[in-house]
């Protein structure tokens, strides 16, 4: 870097309506960069000369047909002079544009799973890294080799400088080195999933980690330092050009410049995850974070943006909901913390945090070393010794008290919101789930909850015996009651669960729609007629019970005839077909499940049916959503007791996809279920579900009332991700 300033920011760029969950820089024009976004584009932006210093959409590039989730330049060639962008998403595809088109130029297909990860190297090679636990090479349109050897997720690629030399990260926490489609090398030491890879020179590289550490690598396989400031997942990094400088982001809302490896400057952000970040040609830093925003900061004197924009971006700061992240200030007692005077006192470095009491307010402040003052960075939630009488505001929910929680000294600070209608030990088991701390501590912060708000302990009884799925009352397997009658679990006598506490999961046989209106079916029959070649829902209908019986299913699911009925049901689910044929063909082949050839036949038609299956999560109706939950959950119940890696990536993936767009309570619960059974009792399905994002995507639901089993079951789930 040509000088030692602090950055300062150079302006806002809004134009994504989701996460901006990746940027990279772009040879052409000067000075542009790109960046996606879970709102399923990709937006080219380019300096302007406007007085705010900011940057303008050039086009805004479509072609995923779900979230994108990585970007990278493909340096120019002849064929292509200025470059091209290749993006990669959920859909599992690659989408290469060029820089004046807004579609793609191709799209590369290949990958089981989410493309989470792309670098790209000399004459046009492209590496990409996916979900699907390998990594491949591109070239020309074509998968030259893919690289398998991880256990988990690929999060990230890159090409080293030495031809033929490639990285990539894993969730199963190693990082490996690759020739000519050879691991020549296995790198161990983080503790968590490895997030970011970036090149330092053609001998070291470096790393970061959902540990919170980064760390310099040599190629040859040594670890020659291990930098930690950051105080949550460490989601990227890039590294100044010629220079060993670097800079960081994670979801402690910071970014990080380290200089001479040291943290130089942390810059705080008023979003939860700073996913991405690049360095612009200019020195310039663009970083994209999950309220949509993207933010470039700059040194360069004639490039900060107005004292009105500065102001502007700190007052939003200033306005966030935060606790102290540092771990500095330990386990505060509000009743102690010194007022406003305390901050007439310098801070000792760039990024310290202090807090004081102003009225009945707590407030944090940030030390800028530039500035050479304390900048508001947010209202603390609660104190550890917190009380008060009135609601307070969290993540949009109103609380009677909202503590902050220190568990490990040196360790992040964490909020625990409460309300004292609620059971302090099953607020205490949840909080411990969220944040993945350990059961030991249940006792600790359930009596902690009841020491501080004055023993007040109100909270429902807990119903027992309830049916999952209906809502009757549980089968006991060797129960003499009268409960296994109409309100007995229609969908299996036996549920697989080995004690009361989990009525869940793991399922083990196949969950199917057995009710019928037979006489309204043959009425439909009647009416419809000759139609029937157009509209074939009631035979459907028929169809769907019919393969429950034995010699039925042999005869359909059998064979040739198998693949051939397999066929014809995935033809009426394409997503533009009527929905009571998806329905009813989701169904359909739900109830395959209660055969043994039905089985066999969807186990070895699986990539293809679920691949379909998922599109219709798109689909605004609430029954068809049942029936892909019920879908996602007979295939896990099938691969529960088998290491079949493949299929239950597929089974994780497709039930999260679906979880982005369903609401029905009923196909969301069934939707935990399959989780549930997927990742009971394998390590490694837990660590793949990890991986994914799952325990943060579905933690909305544990404290979802009516009906309450959809909380139960997630809060057994994430139990299970601990």
């Amino acid at each position: 870097m040509a000088s030692q300033n602090s950055y300062k920011l150079r302006c806002s760029i809004p134009g994504h309506e989701m996460d901006v969950r990746g940027l990279a820089t772009a040879a052409f024009p000067e000075g542009a960069f790109v960046s996606v976004s879970r709102d399923r584009t990709g937006r080219i932006w380019v300096p302007n000369s406007s007085p705010d210093r900011g940057f303008t959409e050039m086009h805004c590039m479509s072609g995923h047909s779900n979230f994108v989730s990585c970007v990278c330049f493909i340096a120019p060639n002849d064929t292509y002079p200025r470059g091209l962008i290749a993006t990669g998403g959920n859909d599992n595809n690659i989408c290469v544009f060029t820089l004046d088109n807004p579609q793609p130029l191709y799209t590369l297909k290949g990958h089981k799973n989410t493309v989470c990860t792309l670098s790209s190297g000399k004459f046009g090679t492209l590496l990409s890294g996916s979900w699907d636990t390998t990594a491949k090479v591109w070239l020309n349109e074509k998968c030259m080799m893919t690289l398998q050897g991880h256990s988990a997720a690929v999060w990230a690629v890159v090409i080293l400088p030495e031809q033929g030399l490639m990285l990539s990260g894993s969730a199963d926490k190693t990082i490996k080195l690759w020739k000519a489609g050879r691991c020549e090398n296995t790198y161990t030491g983080h503790e968590d999933c490895v997030r970011g890879l970036a090149v330092l020179n053609n001998l070291e590289f470096f790393s970061c980690s959902n540990d919170g550490s980064i760390r310099r690598w040599l190629v040859t396989g040594e670890c020659v330092h291990v930098y930690y400031e950051h105080t949550n997942y460490i989601y990227s990094m890039a590294v100044f050009p010629n220079s060993e400088d670097f800079v960081s982001t994670g979801e402690d809302r910071t970014l990080r410049i380290w200089r001479k490896g040291e943290c130089a400057q942390t810059i705080r952000l008023p979003a939860q995850s700073v996913w991405c970040c690049c360095i612009l040609p200019n020195g310039d830093i663009a970083v994209g974070a999950s309220d949509g925003i993207i933010r470039v900061f700059t040194e360069a004197e004639d490039r900060i943006a107005s004292a009105e924009d500065i102001q502007a971006f700190e007052d939003e700061l200033s306005k966030t909901t935060i606790d102290p992240k540092t771990g500095d200030l330990g386990d505060i007692k509000v009743e102690e913390l010194p007022g406003r005077e305390h901050l007439d006192e310098p801070g000792n470095r760039d990024g310290q945090t202090r807090l004081i009491k102003d009225g009945d307010k707590v407030e944090a402040y940030q030390w800028s070393v530039s500035d050479g003052r304390w900048m508001k960075i947010g209202d603390v939630v609660g104190g550890s010794n917190q009380q008060t009488s009135k609601s307070v505001v969290y993540e949009g929910k109103e609380y009677d008290y909202v503590f902050t929680i220190d568990i490990n000294e040196g360790g992040p600070s964490m909020k625990l919101p409460y309300n004292v209608t609620e059971d302090p030990w099953l607020t205490a088991h949840n909080f411990l789930q969220k944040n993945d701390l350990s059961p030991m501590f249940l006792d600790q912060v359930a009596n902690f909850i009841i020491e501080n708000t004055k023993g007040h302990v109100v909270g429902p009884a807990q119903q027992e015996g309830g049916d999952p799925f209906t809502g009757g009352n549980r089968y006991v397997p060797g129960s003499l009651g009268n409960n296994t009658g109409f309100g007995a679990d229609p969908f299996t006598v036996h549920l697989g669960v080995p004690t009361t506490t989990n009525i869940y999961f793991p399922k083990t046989d196949g969950v199917t729609f057995e009710q019928a209106n037979i006489s309204l079916i043959m009425v439909k029959c009647w009416t419809f007629g000759k139609s029937l070649i157009y509209i074939v829902f009631p035979v459907l209908d028929i169809l769907r019970l019919a393969v429950r019986h034995p010699q039925v299913n042999k005869t359909l699911c059998g064979d040739a005839e198998g693949v051939q009925l397999c066929n014809h049901l995935l033809s009426l689910m394409r997503p533009e077909g009527r929905p009571a044929n998806q329905m009813l063909a989701l169904r359909t082949l739900c109830n395959c499940f209660s055969g043994r050839h039905g089985r066999a036949l969807l186990m070895s038609q699986r990539e293809t049916v679920l691949l379909q299956a998922a599109d219709l999560a798109s689909v605004c109706n609430k029954n068809i959503h049942i029936a892909l939950a019920t879908l996602v959950l007979n295939y896990a119940a099938c691969f529960h007791s088998q290491p079949d890696l493949e299929a239950k990536a597929q089974c994780l993936s497709v039930a999260s996809r679906a979880l982005e767009t369903v609401q029905d309570k009923e196909a969301v619960f069934r939707l935990l279920v399959a989780l549930g059974t997927t990742v009971s009792s394998d390590q490694t399905a837990r660590d793949l579900a990890r991986s994914l994002g799952v325990n943060s995507q579905i933690s909305k639901y544990s404290s979802v009332s009516d009906p309450s089993k959809v909380a139960e079951c997630c809060q057994l789930v994430l139990k299970e991700l601990m």
